[in-house]
């Protein structure tokens, strides 16, 4: 059953930025997708906007579905009850997130008290119940902010976002700034719930390689768009798209000497969003830009196998394929 499908999004700032340009995703119940990218390709513009988080003058187009209904046409009422209750958000930067001059326990049992119309003592105990979950002593709900450890904060970001049991959670790059030690610990639990408790996940980082080990599904973004998605193991370790190649290319593989010793990166920064370039946005770092790209925009095509790349490349492989495939036709 599909838990949340994005027709079309789009996402304009004031100022004229175009933060995300015409997103289609989806999600099934009990699945997790992945969503990969630099800084400034509008990962987190495209989470903030599924729950209508963003600044006041954005412009938001498209559509959001979640269990059917558009979360861009409901009455704000409506929309303050589907927070929460029906998808809620792991921010990035936990310390950023929580009230530095309220208790733990309070701060979670607070969306507790607002949608479940509970007593203030069944929510306290929810509270101990949720931080017991994420593996934190109940106790610790009479702690502050600052005097919990980044790796903890970020259990209580995530223990709160779990307090109404909604059906979809995103999750905005929740390891960030954490050890190794501790965000692999971070990525086991959320794992683990999202199995447990049969909801949906959006995770959204920079890093491919804990992203295909997370996440079923993967799309990377660039400049607003998806520019590639398929099966997260299937685009980390054969990406179709240039870009997605490259974010592969940047993490050594573990095992692999020719990877560890000739790191690889990829030149130049994100384009501004309120001054793309013409044609493929990416044209102008790609490795393997043609003319045309220039002029040309590509849509995102289906490559078979659940797979989607908008590339030329690719076009033209599945044009070569095609006339492959009709000259043996015409030979037989």
């Amino acid at each position: 059953m599909t838990l949340l499908e994005v027709r079309d999004l789009e996402v304009t700032y004031p100022g004229g930025a175009a933060a995300v340009r015409g997103v289609d995703l989806s999600l099934d119940a009990g699945r997790k997708l992945g969503i990969a990218g630099e800084s400034g390709c509008g990962k987190s513009s495209l989470a903030l906007a599924l729950l209508r988080l963003l600044p006041a003058g954005t412009r938001i187009t498209g559509e959001v579905l979640l269990d059917g209904e558009d979360v861009l046409t409901m009455r704000w009422g409506r929309v303050r009850a589907v927070r929460w209750a029906g998808a809620s958000i792991v921010f990035q930067g936990a310390m950023h997130s929580l009230n530095a001059v309220h208790r733990i326990g309070d701060q979670i049992a607070e969306p507790i008290l607002l949608h479940r119309r509970t007593t203030a003592a069944a929510a306290r105990r929810r509270a101990g119940e949720l931080l017991e979950q994420v593996g934190l002593p109940a106790a610790r709900a009479a702690a502050y902010p600052h005097e919990l450890s980044g790796g903890q904060r970020q259990r209580v970001m995530i223990a709160m976002a779990l307090a109404c049991d909604p059906r979809l959670v995103i999750a905005d790059e929740p390891t960030t700034a954490l050890d190794v030690m501790v965000q692999a610990q971070i990525l086991r639990l959320i794992g683990d719930l999202v199995t447990e408790q049969d909801v949906g996940l959006i995770m959204i980082s920079h890093d491919l390689a804990v992203l295909a080990d997370t996440c079923d599904r993967l799309a990377v973004m660039y400049a607003g768009r998806v520019v590639e998605e398929g099966a997260a193991r299937a685009v980390y370790e054969n990406a179709r798209h240039p870009y997605g190649k490259a974010l592969s290319a940047a993490f050594p593989r573990i095992g692999d000497p020719a990877s560890r010793f000739a790191p690889r990166g990829l030149a130049g920064d994100p384009p501004d969003p309120s001054a793309l370039p013409s044609g493929c946005a990416f044209h102008p770092r790609c490795p393997e830009a043609l003319e045309l790209c220039a002029t040309q925009d590509q849509a995102l095509r289906d490559l078979g196998q659940e797979r989607r790349a908008a590339c030329v490349h690719v076009a033209d492989a599945d044009s070569g394929s095609a006339a492959a495939a009709e000259d043996t036709r015409s030979t037989a």
